[in-house]
């Protein structure tokens, strides 16, 4: 699902029917299913937590640092600043409360985490009303924090799939063109479900994200991606080494043949993919040579 906002609009406009649009669609493929929805500082509006509160939805979302809240953090993060100078490690410390903001009908679960590191610090405060927060708000906030590998979904339609050029200035050829780049990255990840290669047994349990680092989970990432390099890979890895390629295209009555060079080091990731397409259907049939 793709939206496209008029400049001046607000980030979470219209996300409270996004968001029921999805649920309701989710709860109709798998009844029962407990639905767990992340979002950054853009979408900390009152009417999206009613929402989630209304479709029970447990859910962990940002919201911008004020006044109270700074003067509230700001002892822990004098502790973070402590134990980092004694030690010369970075240090992360929680702090969880209830709290109701000006615009809040009630009280909601607020949790806070200070950060010092040789970066400097580093306050992040998000709501929730995920279960266990309030005894592990660092599990919890780690729980919020792995959205960021969702946000490179985002880099992949935006920047892979360039998404982001709306040049035009109708605002519905740009809806257009939007929703044609959206068909384009949801056949790109089709196609990269089908090939993907599965992960030795002890890969994952090798990597605990609630104890990396920033650095550290871009490794994993990394090395996921070097395993299995179009399963894992992004649109330009895509784009080199199966789209940009010179082929001589042969065409006849009956078939459309593409010729490869056999000394090209990617000729077995063409072939891998070429099968996947052949077995989705709808495909006209082509050979390698």
């Amino acid at each position: 699902m793709v939206c496209l906002l008029y400049g001046t609009a607000h980030a979470a406009l219209g996300a409270q029917y996004d968001l029921t649009y999805v649920v309701t669609r989710l709860r109709e493929a798998w009844p029962g299913v407990k639905i767990n929805f992340r979002g950054d500082c853009g979408l900390g509006v009152p009417l999206v937590y009613e929402t989630c509160e209304q479709l029970d939805v447990h859910y962990s979302i940002g919201i911008g640092m004020n006044s109270w809240l700074k003067t509230r953090s700001d002892s822990l993060l004098e502790r973070a600043v402590e134990k980092f100078e004694k030690t010369g490690e970075p240090q992360r410390l929680f702090c969880a409360f209830w709290y109701r903001a000006d615009s809040w009908p009630a009280q909601r679960w607020v949790m806070i985490k200070a950060e010092a590191d040789a970066q400097g610090t580093n306050r992040r405060v998000i709501v929730t009303n995920r279960a266990g927060a309030f005894v592990l708000p660092g599990a919890a906030y780690d729980e919020y924090a792995d959205r960021g590998e969702a946000e490179n979904r985002n880099k992949e339609l935006k920047r892979g799939l360039k998404a982001d050029r709306l040049s035009d200035h109708r605002y519905f050829a740009n809806l257009f063109r939007l929703y044609l780049h959206a068909q384009a990255y949801n056949l790109l990840v089709h196609v990269r479900q089908h090939v993907e290669i599965p992960l030795p047994e002890n890969f994952e349990q090798e990597f605990r994200s609630e104890a990396s680092t920033g650095r550290e989970r871009r490794q994993h990432h990394n090395r996921r991606r070097e395993h299995d390099p179009l399963g894992q890979g992004q649109p330009c890895t895509w784009q080199t080494r199966l789209i940009k390629v010179a082929a001589l295209v042969v065409q006849t009555t009956r078939r459309v043949v593409v010729h490869l060079s056999s000394s090209w080091p990617y000729l077995n990731h063409y072939e891998q993919v070429s099968r996947q397409v052949l077995l989705l259907g709808n495909s006209p049939s082509s050979d390698t040579s």
